[in-house]
């Protein structure tokens, strides 16, 4: 695998910096990002607290180093991502811990979820979660298979991932980040998301500012 197309997101920030005088190499901003990124998303997950008590979860196939891999999602009733899970099947063990996984995150158990007919899904929910109401209705889970396309277009920019423990610190803060900034501005005025925007550079400076960049 070439490391140049590994690193092209990194050499472009570097040249957004040059631009501003600021001389850093793509190296270094990767250091930052593996280093820092976890921490800004862990901050920023605690100030958004809980996310809505309709949980929609899907899987897609992702092939790291040739190897195939499944990414697991849920996101809520209003699109936000609630958590991602790279995993290597999708069979009840792994449903069981990608649903242990967001009743850690979250804190409580939703009143519902909505899946595909995966038995996996069934098999873990009745085990973790009896009396959560679940659907798996054809077309109602379309917002969660739709939210996979951000990750095919990161996965074509980065040229595939380069192990699942990459793939899974790159995901899971990508979401965080997107779910930050993701306001849906077609659907409000420019003032609204100009007011919208300013709250989330507020967050993103009010978590980021007080870390040291070394």
């Amino acid at each position: 695998m070439n490391n140049s197309n590994i690193y092209a997101g990194y050499r472009d920030i570097e040249e957004l910096l040059a631009a501003r005088s600021i001389i850093v190499t793509y190296e270094k901003i990767r250091q930052w990002c593996k280093k820092h990124g976890s921490i800004y998303c862990n901050q920023l997950k605690k100030k958004r607290g809980q996310l809505g008590d309709t949980w929609y979860l899907d899987e897609v196939f992702i092939k790291i180093n040739g190897v195939l891999h499944y990414l697991w999602r849920a996101v809520d009733q209003d699109g936000d991502e609630i958590d991602i899970l790279v995993q290597k099947r999708k069979n009840k063990t792994a449903a069981m811990r990608f649903f242990k996984r967001l009743l850690k995150g979250q804190g409580s158990t939703p009143l519902k979820i909505v899946t595909d007919k995966l038995a996996s899904y069934s098999a873990a929910k009745k085990e973790l979660m009896p009396s959560v109401e679940h659907s798996t209705v054809q077309y109602e889970n379309n917002g969660c298979e739709l939210s996979h396309q951000p990750t095919r277009q990161q996965e074509r920019q980065m040229r595939k991932f380069k192990s699942q423990g990459q793939a899974q610190r790159f995901l899971s803060c990508h979401g965080v980040v997107n779910n930050l900034f993701r306001f849906g501005r077609h659907l409000m005025q420019a003032k609204h998301y100009r007011a919208f925007r300013d709250l989330s550079f507020s967050d993103w400076m009010q978590v980021s500012y007080v870390q040291n960049l070394d």
